[in-house]
């Protein structure tokens, strides 16, 4: 008798899916029916690091990395501390402090240019097929991010894929970033489903880890190959592209 690891295990081997076999609380109620992305799955962030280089020629590396360390600081202190500001106010500020530390000329301009990449990021080659294919086998699809609203709207009209998801949730409307429950819990909410048949893809090791942990079924886009983070849970799929989670999720989706 076939079982659920050996089913998938076999399913994305074929298609080329690195999956891992660790089990899930959530799964072991039958089969995947959404999926919430983290939209760094669909966008490629790398394009901060093109925006910074642009500014600060021979710098922006180096503080473009910091920026990013930062957003994410305050994303998580801000929660923390019930001192909640939206993502564009964050990106703001935490350039503002990178450029002070970098001893970098806070010019206006660069600060509009650079945090206005939020609102028009690159989408990754494999993406628009891959939601495709996922919106095509009847699965629901909708962001669930730390970003506003507003740019994701941006990002996704721009990329063409505007209407392939249900909805935008961003963190905005619970006033709690990731990986708080509060934002993963948005999810059952907005698709009206138990967590167990819901699926969240994951571009950062702390996000798999907050998700799995809330108690979603967790699928990582590893699109680097980074380590796994010690907290104690593993994701239940992982793979390096958007296709590789495509093979996953309509796998899923098919299990009774």
């Amino acid at each position: 008798m076939q079982t659920r690891r050996s089913f998938l295990t076999a399913t994305t081997a074929a298609a080329g899916a690195a999956l891992l076999g660790s089990p899930s609380l959530a799964a072991e109620t039958g089969r995947i029916e959404a999926i919430g992305f983290d939209a760094f799955t669909i966008f490629d962030a790398r394009s901060l690091d093109t925006a910074a280089e642009t500014w600060f020629p021979g710098k922006g590396k180096d503080l473009a990395a910091l920026w990013k360390i930062k957003i994410f600081d305050y994303c998580w202190l801000r929660t923390l501390n019930r001192r909640y500001a939206d993502f564009r106010q964050l990106a703001e500020e935490s350039l503002r402090f990178a450029l002070t530390a970098k001893e970098l000329d806070a010019r206006p301009e660069a600060i509009e240019a650079m945090v206005g990449v939020f609102s028009r990021m690159t989408i990754w080659p494999d993406s628009a097929q891959a939601l495709t294919r996922m919106k095509d086998a009847g699965l629901r699809l909708a962001y669930l991010s730390n970003l506003t609203e507003v740019m994701l709207k941006a990002s996704d009209e721009a990329a063409g894929i505007a209407h392939l998801f249900e909805d935008r949730l961003s963190t905005d409307r619970v006033r709690a970033y990731k990986p708080d429950p509060r934002a993963y819990a948005m999810a059952e909410q907005a698709f009206k489903l138990p967590r167990s048949r819901v699926l969240f893809a994951a571009f950062g090791g702390w996000d798999y880890a907050g998700a799995k942990s809330f108690g979603l079924e967790t699928f990582w886009i590893n699109r680097f190959g980074v380590p796994h983070e010690n907290l104690g849970v593993a994701p239940d799929g992982e793979g390096r592209l958007l296709t590789d989670l495509a093979d996953y999720a309509i796998a899923r989706s098919k299990q009774s």
